[in-house]
């Protein structure tokens, strides 16, 4: 959960600010900003965003970000990203209807009450309060109830956590999850778990080794190269000494004869 961020970046852009959010953008108009990522720049303050009425995808992850009220305003909000924050009330975002999904892994989640006001979000299908490939997670996430609590507050949410629960694949998230607990708990269905036998190789020891070229063959390509390389220098010291003698010949030649009277 921790950022390395800018000392200089995490005061300039403390607070959002309308020419931050323009900057960011290209847009003039807030209200035509659409989708909005302002990561790992150590926002503390939301500042003017509300003021991006029509945005449908935001992306805050990574912040210090604490108070959600200023996206109370974003009713066509559609996928929202606040993991790695320091949020614990998400009672301002409960106003986004249109919320489909939602990250708030890595923040300061510490009771499943804080997260009655989100059951109103009728359209939320993906939810995610812990991530493990970021090693984000909440305080709540510890409870040993945490999932089936969940489920019961969230009944129709499609994807937990990164994990399909309905539709195409969920066959085999429940698979591997069946798989997985039947092995904590040490038993089959049908029996105690066998024995497992020692596992041989497949291949011989140093199979996969690198094999080393054979030194002869390059000593000899090299020896071959160093002969050609020094018959060419001769050739070349040859052309020299005849070229010289032409010249020296072709200026003999040129001079005007002179008699003697």
């Amino acid at each position: 959960m921790d950022f390395k961020k800018d000392k200089d970046q995490e005061t300039e852009f403390a607070k959002i600010t309308a020419a931050l959010l323009k900057s960011k953008t290209g847009e003039f108009d807030l209200e035509s900003v659409l989708y909005l990522k302002l990561r790992c720049l150590g926002i503390y303050d939301l500042g003017c965003i509300g003021e991006c009425i029509n945005l449908e995808r935001l992306d805050l992850s990574g912040n210090y970000i604490t108070s959600l009220k200023p996206l109370a305003s974003l009713k066509l909000l559609i996928v929202l990203n606040l993991s790695a924050n320091r949020i614990t009330n998400f009672e301002p975002i409960c106003l986004c209807d249109n919320l489909q999904s939602l990250n708030v892994a890595g923040n300061l989640i510490s009771s499943f009450e804080n997260l009655q006001c989100l059951q109103s979000l009728r359209k939320l299908e993906s939810f995610r309060l812990k991530d493990i490939s970021c090693n984000y997670t909440n305080p709540v996430c510890k409870n040993t109830s945490y999932r089936n609590i969940i489920l019961e507050m969230f009944p129709n949410i499609k994807v937990l956590d990164g994990e399909r629960l309905a539709g195409r694949g969920s066959d085999l998230y429940q698979l591997c999850r069946d798989i997985d607990d039947s092995l904590k708990a040490g038993i089959y269905k049908n029996g105690p778990l066998p024995e497992v036998l020692d596992c041989k190789p497949w291949v011989e020891e140093g199979y996969w080794d690198l094999k080393r070229s054979n030194n002869a063959i390059i000593e000899e390509a090299y020896k071959q190269f160093n002969d050609i390389l020094h018959e060419c220098r001769l050739l070349s010291n040859r052309a020299a000494h005849l070229i010289s003698q032409t010249e020296r010949a072709l200026s003999i030649n040129s001079q005007p004869k002179q008699y003697v009277l």
